[in-house]
């Protein structure tokens, strides 16, 4: 595995979507472990993959190739469910990412609600950690969600940047300012902000300029641009955006 530069703003790369491209069709193509492959290759710094409870994009077979396609840190987002735990366990990631997950959902609509759900996430987040996983929970840039993950031992949050990538107007410069904060508020109570959902070569700097945050996951949005450009210049894009403003 990779040493993290910790003075490095990370990208994590969802590569979930090259699944969802396979599985439209059937068979082994596109490959989600060569996509990783490319990923390590153009500059990334890790992978992210979501198994959902549908299976919809990343399938179990998909966990162990990916991890063994690359020497890059894996990330797992899962749900708050007994089986994803399981599942986490026997596959032991870098890293997973509890996340909120609605079987008629398109994609995670918004952060895990970690104040209102504690009872359910203590054991959780304790037998991940145990495990020697790195806990993260997906949360809105909000002040109750960073108490309730120091309450939970979670020794990382990350932000749901969904409403800032949506905002129109003014309500761009609200949005960046909630994170802004709320990345300050995390790093000074020792949990590790990172951010992540909707960003695009147009948003993504004043993201990536948030000094505290210490990496971003981003997926779809480098799928979709690697139709046309191919999957590594995609990923250096991205990776250069965020160095200029780092």
């Amino acid at each position: 595995m990779n040493v993290l530069n910790p003075a490095r703003l990370r990208l994590g790369v969802n590569i979930d979507h090259v699944a969802t491209i396979r599985n439209a069709r059937g068979g082994a193509h596109p490959d989600p472990a060569r996509a990783a492959q490319i990923v390590a290759q153009a500059g990334g710094d890790g992978i992210t993959v979501h198994l959902r409870e549908d299976r919809r994009h990343i399938r179990d077979e998909d966990l162990q190739r990916v991890a063994d396609s690359t020497g890059l840190p894996i990330n797992l987002e899962m749900a708050a469910t007994d089986e994803m735990l399981e599942i986490a366990l026997r596959h032991r990631p870098h890293a997973a990412c509890i996340v909120p997950e609605r079987r008629e959902e398109r994609t995670t609509e918004g952060g895990l609600d970690a104040a209102g759900q504690h009872n359910r996430l203590a054991p959780i987040v304790s037998r991940l950690r145990d495990a020697g996983i790195r806990v993260s929970l997906f949360v809105a840039p909000d002040p109750r969600q960073i108490e309730a993950a120091m309450k939970l031992g979670a020794p990382v949050v990350e932000f749901h940047t969904g409403e800032y990538a949506h905002a129109q107007g003014e309500a761009v410069a609200h949005e960046l300012r909630r994170i802004v904060d709320m990345a300050a508020l995390a790093a000074k109570n020792g949990i590790e902000p990172h951010a992540g959902h909707g960003l695009t070569y147009e948003n993504v700097q004043p993201i990536a300029a948030i000094p505290q945050l210490a990496e971003l996951n981003i997926g779809h949005y480098l799928i979709g641009e690697a139709i046309f450009t191919g999957l590594e210049a995609s990923v250096q894009r991205m990776r250069a955006l965020m160095d200029e403003v780092r």
